[in-house]
């Protein structure tokens, strides 16, 4: 038995359009209304973990556990672990069983978020991106590999979380009240997309996120514009030229302590070359827009971003003809593990003063807006990113990228502090699959290309020049 046999059997699976092949499998797991900001949804977020993990990975000889999340109305975390022999080394996957909202009624076509909907290429559904298809190829790879070798030849934990979508609340917790539970050697999963569609890459972080509302707060009520017009400080006024305070109009940050320093000269390497390439649907790079200098693979690789999510002045779905009281700006910086997130939030209230906008209020966004996630990057040069390259590169043939810092925020930060191993993500989605909106998608092509390079790492994994911690 070889790896292509594990490979074919892998494929096989993918292909079979039978109760037991892969999109049958995913069907079952994308009918499943994980929506984690949804509260009535908690049945169905342990119905997944109980339901559906257990069976599927207690038949392939893992022992599961559900752990309860400390915090009320959120979903539990799942973990499974196959444990073969103690000195061999130890591979930890992460996914989530948690979608956004369906956003039912939405969906082009009337497509049902909740089935899948097969239009050439596209396969469309809730989860089937972010993250249930991705999960679930790694779960069939691992499946194949033990039925080609008999073995994995390497212990494994799944861990599958059901609240990414909210922030991860609890999962902190949850790993540092049982840290050797969830205790590995080395970190390979799958999310989010491909910086470029017509190559594989390996993602060694994610940037942070942090959420914050900008508030001018100035008075009670509205007061006429026609008499008091000219009288009356505008908080709109002040709020946007805050904001132009933070940002230039051609999207340069204006903020010393929000410009990356000390990036390593591995990350700067490893960006040499790389593009992004969206795909089809995907809308066109504003070349000229942000850090100058900066490739676009590099800033979203080693550079922050400040957004403004929305804007509330006044009201209005039904304007008046009226100084409004107050302005309120949701925003946002995404963030690489150079700018620690503590000094995010003083750096800019103290920038906020220097520019006279003190009355300008930094606050916590409601709890449904609160993204807060901690950076996390395991650098280019760590012995793990280097074999998981090249085995990646082994099993398909062709170059594999290694982009440093993909742009979205995941849990990278908590495995990083909390388990302090080397990680590494094999996306296999691509940048224009709709995942936080109607119409999430997967191509079939792309998802049958990870299927294959999952399982080669899976089998070389357990043979002999296998990842040595």
């Amino acid at each position: 038995m070889s790896r292509s046999d594990a490979i074919s059997r892998a494929l096989g699976l993918y292909d079979d359009e039978g109760e037991c092949g892969y999109y049958a499998r995913l069907q079952e797991l994308v009918a499943v209304k994980t929506e984690s900001q949804n509260p009535d949804r908690l049945e169905e977020h342990y119905s997944y973990a109980r339901n559906h993990m257990t069976p599927a990975l207690e038949r392939l000889g893992y022992q599961c556990r559900v752990y309860d999340n400390p915090f009320e109305g959120c979903g539990p975390i799942f973990l499974a672990e196959r444990i073969e022999d103690e000195s061999l080394p130890t591979l930890l996957c992460y996914g989530h069983g948690d979608v956004v909202l369906g956003m039912e009624g939405q969906w082009d076509a009337d497509r049902d978020p909740w089935s899948l909907t097969f239009d050439g290429e596209r396969v469309y559904g809730r989860g089937t991106a972010d993250n249930k298809g991705q999960h679930l190829a790694h779960m069939i790879a691992l499946e194949a590999v033990m039925e080609t070798r008999g073995k994995l030849g390497f212990n494994s934990k799944i861990v599958i979380e059901q609240g990414e979508e909210n922030g991860s609340k609890g999962l902190r917790e949850v790993i540092a009240e049982n840290r050797e539970d969830f205790r590995a050697d080395a970190f390979f999963s799958s999310d989010g997309p491909r910086a470029e569609i017509s190559r594989p890459n390996i993602s060694l972080g994610n940037r942070g996120c942090l959420n914050f509302n900008l508030v001018v707060n100035l008075r009670e009520g509205g007061h006429h514009s026609g008499n008091w017009g000219g009288l009356l400080r505008s908080p709109s006024a002040i709020l946007t030229h805050a904001i132009s305070s933070i940002i230039t109009p051609g999207g340069i940050i204006q903020i010393d302590a929000w410009r990356p320093k000390g990036i390593p000269d591995s990350v700067r390497a490893a960006l040499a070359g790389l593009s992004r390439d969206a795909g089809p649907g995907a809308p066109a790079i504003d070349d000229a827009w942000g850090e100058p200098g900066l490739t676009g693979a590099e800033k979203v690789s080693l550079w922050n971003s400040f957004e403004v999510l929305a804007m509330e002045i006044g009201t209005p779905d039904r304007p008046v003809n009226a100084v409004p009281p107050s302005a309120r700006a949701w925003c946002q910086l995404r963030h690489v593990i150079e700018t620690p997130q503590d000094t995010i939030l003083p750096a800019l209230r103290a920038h906020l003063d220097e520019h006279g906008f003190s009355e300008v209020q930094i606050e916590e966004p409601p709890e449904e807006n609160r993204g807060v996630f901690a950076p996390g990057r395991t650098n280019p040069d760590h012995p793990w990113a280097d074999w998981l390259k090249s085995a990646v590169e082994r099993v398909g043939g062709c170059p594999c990228d290694v982009v440093p810092c993909s742009g979205g925020s995941n849990v990278t930060g908590i495995i990083q502090t909390e388990l302090g191993m080397p990680f590494a993500w094999l996306p296999m989605s691509y940048l224009a699959c709709s995942q936080h909106a109607p119409n999430e998608h997967v191509l079939k092509p792309l998802m049958r290309e990870g299927m294959k390079l999952i399982t080669g790492v899976y089998w070389e994994m357990g043979e002999n020049q296998g990842y040595k911690p």
